[in-house]
């Protein structure tokens, strides 16, 4: 999606974070962000590091204790201030407009799915309800599963119905504590169409914690990384995956995310064909995938691992995309590899190479190259 400009951001509701948590005897959370009302912020970072503290806080299942020498705490969303200290507001979680999902469903064993739903939509006022039952269980799909008890459905159906329930309380706001951990890779990859189906239909912020880098790439728009109960680092999930410090602590799962618009699709050889600000790439397009039609906006990854340079474009190369860049910076990974970050028309990528390859070449700041990109994978 396009930059937000700084009028536009001005312009847009926040959610507003001032957070100290004693969350045991010996670990405090101490948040202080703002972040946008709006797409998918992915709360990230290492177990223990206080990212379900943070939600059961914004939710108003943990109050934080008031005072002890510390700014006082303060939950906004937009105008809407769910907790103040120094203006003594204090919103109990039931007088929250948030819906939060676990990484268990933690649905009601002796009601059926829909008497579930039916649960959640009791507690919302008619005059308050701005998501409608029949619209959820469509979202979700999980028309056939009405009369069914959670003991009868799989994990990714229970998760589902959970869903389904936080949507039928009417939430302004989205909160999900790593919603997918428990399931397997084909029952995850079931599952997350169904939160962009949300952000498209719906619009709902959410704030979803995950310590996945594969939920991180292919649902955030934001990103807040937390490091021993501190922000250590927060921004628009292209630029957080850019960061040399964060690359180097995914290992192999290191790289950049492309954000583009399909240019075109060739049938022969089933090439997806993307426009993004560094050039033109080539992806392979599954068979039974969706469609995607001319115009459309796609998300990319581009392992650093698929990513090797050159001096001068080769033209004799089964490698199809290659493309101008610049060398922004170089790390050492480990003893026998260096880790290049990469502008290629203002967009980031991320190249691991051999410390001999990078000293071969002369890499460095400023640098001209060509990235060969052998690994393109859509996100969808």
């Amino acid at each position: 999606m396009p930059p937000i400009s700084s009028q536009d951001a001005q312009a847009e509701p926040v959610l507003a974070l001032r957070l100290r948590v004693r969350a045991g005897p010996h670990f405090d959370l101490a948040v202080d962000a703002d972040l946008p009302a709006r797409g998918v912020t992915v709360v990230f970072g290492p177990s223990g590091c206080g990212k379900t503290t943070l939600l059961r806080a914004v939710a108003g299942l943990t109050r934080p204790p008031p005072g002890r020498g510390v700014a006082l705490g303060r939950v906004a969303l937009g105008r809407e201030v769910w907790q103040d200290d120094a203006q003594g507001i204090w919103l109990a979680a039931h007088r929250r407009a948030v819906g939060m999902v676990f990484q268990q469903a933690n649905l009601f064993a002796h009601l059926t799915a829909g008497e579930n739903l039916q649960f959640a939509l009791a507690r919302v006022p008619p005059g308050e309800r701005r998501i409608a039952l029949d619209q959820a269980v469509a979202l979700l799909g999980i028309g056939p599963l009405l009369a069914r008890r959670p003991g009868q459905l799989s994990g990714g159906e229970r998760q589902r119905v959970a869903i389904a329930r936080a949507l039928a309380a009417s939430p302004r706001l989205l909160l999900l504590d790593e919603p997918l951990a428990s399931l397997d890779a084909a029952r995850k990859a079931e599952l997350l169409p169904y939160f962009e189906r949300i952000q498209r239909e719906l619009a709902l912020p959410m704030l979803y914690v995950t310590h996945a880098p594969d939920e991180l790439a292919r649902l955030a728009d934001q990103v807040l990384l937390l490091h021993e109960g501190r922000v250590r680092a927060q921004g628009p999930a292209g630029e957080m995956l850019a960061r040399m410090d964060w690359a180097l602590e995914q290992a192999d799962a290191a790289g950049a995310l492309i954000e583009g618009v399909v240019e075109a699709f060739d049938e022969t050889w089933r090439l997806l064909h993307v426009r993004f600000a560094g050039g033109v790439v080539r992806c392979v397009s599954a068979p039974g995938a969706a469609p995607r039609a001319p115009g459309q906006r796609v998300r990319l990854r581009v392992p650093a691992r698929d990513v090797s340079l050159t001096l001068t474009a080769a033209g004799d190369t089964s490698i199809l995309n290659v493309l101008p860049a610049t060398v922004t910076e170089l790390a050492d990974d480990g003893p026998a590899q260096t880790l290049v970050a990469l502008q290629a028309g203002g967009a980031p990528l991320m190249a691991r190479v051999t410390r001999k390859s990078a000293h071969q070449l002369g890499l460095r700041p400023g640098l001209a190259v060509f990235a060969q990109i052998k690994g393109v994978a859509l996100l969808d």
